[in-house]
């Protein structure tokens, strides 16, 4: 790890302006122990400033690390955060709201990926939630990559989480890498080997459910056994999500949408057939446009530690995405590069001279 003395300022209008230069900055603090300010967060949304769960992802990266930390309330636009030396244990982290509990795992993860020892977090709150990653994405598609890179991770749902009641808990167990991480090159999806859709229905009438699981039938041709009424519980809701899952050789990819009052059920069906079609089209490249974004982080953090360069494809780049390579080589010695190939960009990380 670098042990930098000078504080790094980071401007949270840069790009798209929102969450993710927050949740990016604290983690990649945390890995290489330097400190920074971030102001002018999430300047670009229509409430700037930090929210419950943004304070969450905040007061979580304090909690493990040690942090020493200057702005942590409500509405905040201003933070400041000098980390200290991170401590695998056993954590619990409540959000308070329905605020995702997605993003406050993808904030701690990639810090501990090079940290011995093994780590046990419980967080309440969201698990699937408009504009964030829901637990079947990040358990299905980006888990199994972090783990190619040589560590263990282990995510398990015990309890769905709704807008806007929340209460949702999952249950992750990290283990760092002994010594060194394993980057690799995703050039490629590989044949398909399975489809499905799987449609969560908690305190909702179950025929919601099935008129969804219809509406992607017929705009996707799927049969009847790819259509799955998910195990959400009534006592979770009210809450609906409809997520359809392409498990190719070598990437699983995951397509959601969050069902909402005065939303139909052809139109939650239309959003995810969409996004499935899209990829579809794109032929071989590996991941979708959500998953290029979030393997940024854990696959940057590799190459720095091996300087071992890697690559992957992908159907699409996101401003999103675009704004999170400029954060992360802000804090490592790396270099992100694309370029045009067949059904979508290649993304080439590098290792630079410090």
């Amino acid at each position: 790890m670098n042990n930098m003395t000078t504080i790094l300022e980071i401007d949270g209008s840069q790009g798209e302006g929102g969450g993710q230069i927050l949740r990016t900055s604290l983690a990649l603090s945390m890995h290489t122990g330097t400190p920074f300010v971030l102001k002018d967060i999430r300047a670009k949304r229509a409430k700037p400033g930090l929210m419950r769960q943004h304070l969450t992802c905040v007061n979580a990266a304090a909690q493990i690390s040690g942090a020493q930390v200057e702005g942590t309330a409500l509405n905040s636009q201003h933070l400041q955060f000098t980390p200290g030396a991170i401590k695998p244990g056993d954590y619990e982290f409540n959000i308070g709201s329905a605020g995702s509990c997605t993003l406050v795992l993808q904030t701690i993860w990639p810090a501990l990926l090079t940290v011995a020892g093994t780590t046990r977090v419980e967080l309440r709150g969201g698990t699937h939630n408009h504009m964030a990653p829901p637990f079947h994405f990040l358990d299905l598609s980006y888990a199994p990559l972090v783990r190619q890179l040589g560590v263990s991770a282990q995510l398990t749902l015990k309890r769905h989480g709704f807008y806007p009641q929340g209460g949702g808990v999952i249950h992750a167990e990290f283990g760092g890498a002994a010594d060194t991480l394993t980057p690799f090159d995703l050039t490629e999806r590989g044949e398909l080997r399975e489809q499905y859709a799987e449609c969560l229905a908690a305190a909702i009438p179950r025929s919601i459910a099935r008129r969804e699981l219809q509406a992607l039938q017929q705009r996707l041709g799927w049969q009847d056994e790819q259509l799955l009424v998910g195990s959400a519980r009534q006592d979770e809701g009210p809450g609906n999500a409809l997520i359809a899952v392409l498990r190719h050789e070598h990437v699983c990819e995951v397509f959601t949408r969050i069902g909402a009052k005065g939303v139909t059920s052809e139109q939650v069906a239309d959003g995810v057939a969409s996004e499935v079609r899209k990829y579809k089209a794109a032929g071989t490249t590996a991941v979708g446009p959500h998953l290029a974004d979030q393997w940024a982080l854990p696959l940057a953090i590799a190459v720095d530690q091996t300087g071992k360069a890697a690559s992957y494809t992908c159907s699409g780049i996101t401003p999103h995405a675009r704004t999170n390579f400029e954060v992360i080589e802000k804090f490592l010695p790396v270099q992100f590069s694309t370029e045009p190939v067949e059904g979508g960009f290649k993304v080439n990380v590098r290792a630079i001279a410090a």
